[in-house]
């Protein structure tokens, strides 16, 4: 794998992530990876974690937090709906955290979590924002920069359509900052910022050699990030929202309901459909599976994960 492709790489993750960040990489391995390698980065033991909660990733991340010894707090939406800016922005006041996490697309209810406005509040207290945009990224808008994100992930399975094993993230100047002055060594030698960035070639230094990437990954999501290119990154929000807007409407329109009820809150690459009064939903599904379709095995998850 030579540099170049690498560099590639990296330009298109710029783009795709709305950076001119120059740690801006890869994490080997699949999207979950990007959060623990944000986390064993930016936050050390004894240091707080505020988690913004719609569905299964805010608690997973307030589980990692506790696992790396950190003082966690949350802040949690009824199912099916946001946490509004408002509120989220009064838990950083009160609660002062060292870093906050929020997923974006939350894929296990279907929510579109709103975070413009939210870097003011962090700011004036210090927090680090992360973002966690697994399920959403290339669907959903997103502005690392404008939005005054520290720490965005993603992963390259879901709407970029590569083959799962790299996890993209970005870091801030604030957040390198933070990594660059820690007290204590980043605990894993694999999710080191600072060596994986030298790896990637961020830092301007001469490369070291730190790990045996998945090279065939690598080509795949320098494919995917020029095809996401050459469409733009407008026309692809608008291409998925346009489809989720006819696939909710024809939904409807045959009795279903969806889980999110606000239509703003939906995320426009995966919709959560309620399983009707009456119906039995293991055997829809098994009939569905009988049929070379996969849903979920609670409520129906559809989605448009791929170009």
């Amino acid at each position: 794998m030579t540099s170049q492709v690498m560099h590639d790489v990296r330009d298109g993750l710029k783009y795709l992530f709305q950076t001119t960040n120059d740690f801006t990489m890869c994490a080997s391995g699949t999207g979950h990876s990007g959060m623990e390698c944000a986390f064993l980065n930016l936050l050390e033991r004894g240091e707080s974690l505020l988690c913004v909660t719609t569905g299964l990733w805010g608690k997973r991340a307030e589980s990692l937090g506790q696992r790396l010894g950190l003082q966690t707090f949350v802040v949690e939406a009824p199912q099916g709906e946001v946490v509004s800016v408002e509120e989220i922005s009064k838990a950083i006041e009160r609660h002062k955290p060292t870093a906050m996490f929020v997923c974006i697309g939350e894929s296990s209810t279907g929510i579109v979590q709103p975070i413009q406005g939210l870097s003011e509040a962090c700011k004036k207290h210090n927090t680090l924002l992360i973002a966690d945009t697994v399920a959403s990224i290339g669907a959903e808008p997103f502005k690392m920069d404008e939005w005054g994100v520290d720490c965005v992930y993603s992963a390259t399975q879901k709407v970029l359509n590569a083959p799962p094993g790299l996890a993209p993230i970005s870091f801030s100047k604030r957040a390198m900052d933070k990594i660059r002055n820690r007290k204590t060594k980043v605990a894993s030698f694999y999710f080191d910022a600072l060596e994986l960035g030298n790896y990637w070639g961020c830092d301007g230094q001469i490369t070291r050699y730190h790990h045996t990437a998945p090279i065939s990954s690598v080509y795949a999501i320098r494919s995917a990030l020029s095809i996401i290119a050459n469409e733009s990154l407008e026309h692809s929000w608008e291409r998925h929202r346009t489809n989720v807007k006819l696939l909710h409407s024809l939904l409807e329109e045959n009795g279903f309901e969806c889980f999110v009820q606000k239509p703003e809150n939906r995320l426009a690459c995966l919709t959560v459909v309620k399983v009707p009064q009456g119906v039995d939903g293991k055997k829809v599904t098994a009939s569905l599976l009988g049929k070379g379709l996969e849903v979920g095995p609670t409520n129906f998850r559809l989605t448009f994960f791929e170009f």
